[in-house]
């Protein structure tokens, strides 16, 4: 089954698999991710923080279901890899601003 998802989120779940600065372009330059009680604010920061999850953990994220509601769209992914926990369903809320992701949540 594949999922349509908002152009900047499917661009966010491809650069995953690659690297931080990638994933940070998806994001605008004022943009927070939350994850892991720790929050992550401009692109900068939240380069710093995927490159650091790369580096600790080996994983593959694949959204498994999607809900629009309205001022923000979350995204629930399958994730495995070598984590503690392996595999988890996480969910990610997105809010957009046009074509860049403003804020990322990630809970489980």
């Amino acid at each position: 089954m594949s999922l349509s998802l908002p152009d900047p989120i499917a661009r966010y779940f491809a650069a995953d698999a690659a690297d931080g600065a990638a994933v940070a372009a998806c994001f605008a330059a004022d943009a927070v991710v939350a994850d892991e009680d720790r929050t992550h604010r401009g692109r900068a920061a939240i380069a710093r923080w995927k490159t650091e999850a790369s580096a600790k953990y080996a994983y593959v994220s694949v959204p498994v279901a999607v809900d629009d509601q309205g001022d923000r769209i979350v995204v629930t992914a399958h994730l495995t890899g070598n984590f503690p926990g392996s595999p988890v369903d996480l969910r990610y809320a997105f809010t957009l601003a046009g074509t860049e992701i403003a804020r990322l949540e990630i809970v489980p």
